[in-house]
């Protein structure tokens, strides 16, 4: 509760001399009667109007203080908040060829890529973000949604092998732009990870890009990899898994042309480290719109006072005439 007129409460400090002067009154005593002898009235027992005597005071006193506080116009401030959130779609394409396990990244390629990932979207609060996965084919893992629980579960459930291999860089940008083709936000963005060159779909990743920039997606495109060899899975002829060194070769002409073609940008992850990095560069790129409005209400609260003091009079003049009646 606020007070509207607070240098009022100084009146307050008038019923210190009001109790001052009925004290003093109190002292000095009242009405006398000559009688013989007060032993009989200290015999005799004090009643419940005895311990009522300064009620009435009280009362009045207690009503004068409301009337103050009415007075200074007490208020309850309601802080009302409204957010207004211009978000971002954000469509993550993770490549999840075979050779995304290529284990120059600790422990893998893809699974670096996933935790970085994780925690970009967990720094999107308030935008719509949607996953679509590819390797020699391409699907949506997850809608948009701003649900991060669900985009953190799904992102999780992220596996290679789960689709014929190959890296169909264009028909993973394709299925990322149909995922925003009806997307009314203004502001549209597509992060495409890949550590390889295009080698299959029926969409080359430029008719790609190009139906992305009609659409008005921006593209920042990330080329996973270190520079020189790195150690690649690799199955032989009874299944058994092992790890060879080779050329890392990324088609960066093309993923650099894609950023361009769109208005975005390109990156090389050549580490974790780098990686992260980058997802921190496109998360200052890419800021949400967020405005705040912040309204306060006040509700006058001075009439519950006012009623309380005619209460607190009325109870007093009930008091005095009907439980205290006097001596004339």
């Amino acid at each position: 509760m606020t007070f509207h007129n607070p240098h009022i409460l100084w009146l307050l400090v008038l019923l210190v001399p009001m109790a001052a002067y009925y004290v003093y009154r109190a002292m000095q005593g009242g009405a006398t009667i000559d009688i013989s002898s007060v032993e009989g009235f200290r015999r005799a027992p004090r009643t419940f109007r005895y311990w009522l005597r300064h009620a009435p005071f009280v009362l009045r006193m207690a009503a004068v203080a409301a009337i103050v506080v009415a007075l200074a116009r007490p208020q309850d401030a309601e802080e009302l908040s409204r957010t207004n959130t211009e978000g971002i779609d954000i469509v993550m394409a993770v490549d999840v060829s075979g050779s995304m396990l290529a284990q120059d990244f600790k422990p893998d390629r893809l699974t670096a890529a996933k935790e970085v990932a994780g925690s970009f979207i967990a720094d999107r609060y308030g935008d719509r973000i949607g996953l679509v996965v590819f390797a020699g084919e391409s699907f949506t893992q997850s809608p948009l949604t701003t649900d991060q629980a669900t985009l953190q579960t799904m992102l999780a459930r992220i596996r290679s092998g789960v689709i014929e291999d190959g890296t169909a860089i264009g028909m993973g940008l394709a299925t990322a732009i149909n995922r925003l083709r009806e997307s009314d936000a203004k502001s549209k963005v597509v992060i495409l990870l890949t550590d390889g060159d295009n080698n299959r779909g029926s969409i080359t990743p430029l008719t790609a890009a190009d139906i992305a920039a009609e659409q008005g997606i921006r593209v920042y495109t990330i080329g996973v990899g270190t520079r020189g060899k790195a150690p690649y899975p690799a199955v032989d002829m009874f299944g058994n898994r092992s790890y060879v060194m080779q050329e890392v070769t990324i088609d960066e002409k093309t993923l650099r042309e894609i950023a361009s073609r769109t208005g975005g940008r390109y990156f090389r992850a050549t580490d974790k480290t780098t990686l992260r990095e980058i997802y921190d560069e496109i998360n200052r790129l890419e800021k949400s719109r967020v405005e705040v409005t912040d309204t306060t209400v006040y509700h006058e609260l001075f009439a519950v006072w006012v009623l309380a003091a005619f209460a607190l009079l009325m109870l007093e003049f009930l008091t005095e005439k009907l439980l205290l009646k006097r001596i004339p």
